[in-house]
């Protein structure tokens, strides 16, 4: 078998999906700028015009592997760099196509290069799943579940203390035994922001109850002093992590905050490779892994950072930026390795529109694809237009 093309396409529909009321964004670094820290978006209408790009690896037997909605800077460097090098090479070649794609490029290491190498990696694992008529999970050595227990990670929603308890509360009827809230505000806030985020935090622990498993996400956008008093303010709560206080690759900022309170800290998704995260757990800077496939190197870095992680006793919880990839890579793990994985409840909505079947979890857990490969299918019901990318 033979790599004879990887397509890049986009599909264009209109959206149709589950309406969420207005919320809010998660705090960002360059909100430390007045003229930059500005409201977020309105959430998707019914009718609207969505659109998501994919790549598809082709080969000479007809067997083909997919994967996305991925970004144009990903589809970029596949299309100028990777592509090239990928034609009329073996495709069931797994190991020997990432150890050389990673060594393309001396800047690649890291960043938007690194994530279009997972992007092909997770569609090249699509199309050996389809070779062999087996859902990915199987290749990789499960299950070791019919089911993954889910998250319900709460990015968009309202965060007055008020409408976040209604809504933390919501969803833990709908069967969710977890969930992370993500806080508005950073240092471009002053203590008035910070007082605004104990609020939050203090009404969705008040509502769920002491035992309820409950996370914190800041996105990379506090410094060491704001962090360091929010940790301290967080620890009565008793979150079972804070995520991304600050950015990933300032380890020994991300020690002191961990020693500053009895407070988990989790990073990760701006983490790539398994060379990057080594850096984490031998300095003593993580509790959590949230390692992202669709990012770090695709599955199959992300099997190798659960095999190094387990040797830490660190747990991985991958980000959420697509489902399927973390889903087949967590049922072929030890739950204790991987015990659960993210569901971004309102932006799995558009990022799986145009799939048929949609995965959403049940009670809180999402049941594993029973189709060959990572189980993405194109339903072409929803699919207006479609377009060569570039």
């Amino acid at each position: 078998m033979q790599i004879t093309d990887i397509a890049l396409f986009r599909v264009h529909g209109r959206y149709d999906g589950p309406i969420f009321p207005p919320g809010e964004r998660q705090a960002r670094a360059v909100d430390l700028y007045p003229e930059l820290n500005t409201p977020g978006g309105a959430p998707i209408q019914s009718g609207a015009p969505l659109r998501a790009l994919y790549v598809e690896v082709q080969t000479d037997e007809g067997v083909s592997g997919l994967f996305g909605p991925i970004e144009d800077w990903q589809a970029f460097h596949i299309q100028h760099t990777l592509r090239p090098f990928l034609l009329g090479r073996d495709p069931l070649a797994g190991e020997l196509l990432y150890d050389q794609m990673i060594r393309l490029d001396r800047h690649g290491r890291s960043g938007i290069f690194m994530t279009a190498i997972s992007a092909l990696d997770c569609a090249l694992w699509d199309l050996r799943g389809k070779a062999w008529g087996q859902p990915v999970y199987r290749l990789l050595g499960g299950p070791t579940r019919a089911a993954v227990p889910a998250y319900a990670s709460m990015l968009g929603f309202a965060t007055t203390p008020e409408a976040a308890a209604a809504v933390a509360v919501e969803y833990k009827g709908y069967g969710y035994t977890a969930q992370k809230w993500f806080f508005r505000f950073g240092p471009g806030d002053g203590m008035g922001g910070l007082a605004k985020n104990l609020a939050m935090a203090q009404a969705v622990r008040e509502a769920v109850g002491p035992h309820y498993t409950l996370m914190f996400d800041a996105f990379m956008g506090w410094d060491v002093s704001y962090a360091t008093k929010m940790v301290r303010g967080l620890a009565p709560l008793n979150p079972t992590w804070m995520e991304e206080p600050i950015p990933p690759e300032r380890v020994g900022e991300l020690r002191k905050i961990r020693a500053a309170a009895d407070v988990p800290i989790a990073t990760g998704e701006h983490v790539y490779t398994r060379w990057q995260t080594k850096e984490l757990l031998v300095n003593g800077a993580v509790d959590v892994l949230q390692n992202d496939p669709d990012w770090t190197g695709g599955i199959t870095e992300q099997v190798k950072l659960c095999a190094l992680a387990s040797s830490f006793e660190v747990p991985v919880v991958a980000h959420g930026h697509s489902l399927l990839p973390a889903l087949h890579v967590a049922a072929a793990q030890s739950p204790a390795a991987v015990p659960l994985v993210e569901y971004l409840l309102r932006y799995q909505e558009t990022k799986q529109f145009f799939h048929s079947p949609i995965y959403r979890p049940e009670q809180g857990a999402v049941a594993l694809p029973t189709l060959p490969g990572l189980g993405l299918v194109i339903d072409e019901a929803k699919v207006e237009r479609r377009e060569a990318w570039g």
